[in-house]
């Protein structure tokens, strides 16, 4: 198969819009895009009691198995498709499944802290942070996970001032200076995502 050569980073807080503006990116680019997330790559914590999970701190870079993940970007990046591991938010472990991802001519990327990552970032052609308020970005968590996860708002909330908001301000938001374009108030930013769109349609048709 052909070089996979085209990747695209789209980094940013937890809850920042992220998973809005790659929903409308592969709505664009329908078959030609694979969107691999880091959150796929937390390590399986099979070991310890439901309890014991829920007291762990994900939102640390070493909460991630990086290392398979630049090595699955670089076999895509190959032609070659790749298993990738199924986390499951409601047991906080991964499911004993992978999923086979294909190589397409754009592979998105996402994650909280894929910028911070120095051998992730360069294997990226273009870096993404998408900035949103910290209040905003606390409800839409707060939102997500007593709706989608299962979660109480008071877990949700106890997260987020124990780990979320510290690693934020360590990690991710220290990690934006290495994104080649930022984009404010999140995935409803029309114009920056079109400009965007436009952006990866023009490299993809100069390859």
């Amino acid at each position: 198969m052909n070089t996979i050569s085209y990747v695209v980073g789209i980094a940013g807080g937890s809850a920042s819009g992220k998973s809005t503006i790659i929903h409308k990116l592969s709505k664009v680019f329908r078959d030609d895009i694979t969107v691999v997330s880091h959150d796929y790559y937390y390590w399986a914590h099979d070991d310890l009691s439901m309890e014991e999970r829920a007291k762990l701190n994900y939102d640390h870079p070493k909460s991630f198995e990086t290392k398979k993940l630049i090595d699955d970007i670089r076999n895509l990046k190959k032609g070659n498709a790749v298993d990738i591991p199924i986390y499951d938010f409601t047991v906080h472990t991964r499911k004993k499944e992978t999923l086979r991802i294909e190589p397409k001519p754009v592979i998105l990327v996402d994650g909280i802290l894929i910028l911070e990552d120095r051998e992730l970032r360069s294997l990226m052609d273009l870096k993404v942070f998408v900035d949103a308020d910290a209040d905003e970005r606390l409800l839409r968590r707060i939102l997500r996970d007593t709706k989608e996860r299962g979660r109480s708002l008071e877990s949700v909330l106890t997260q987020y001032m124990a780990t979320v908001k510290p690693m934020h301000e360590e990690f991710v938001e220290p990690s934006k200076k290495h994104a080649d374009i930022i984009i404010p108030r999140g995935g409803e930013n029309e114009p920056a995502v079109n400009m965007l769109i436009e952006y990866i349609s023009t490299m993809l048709t100069g390859r």
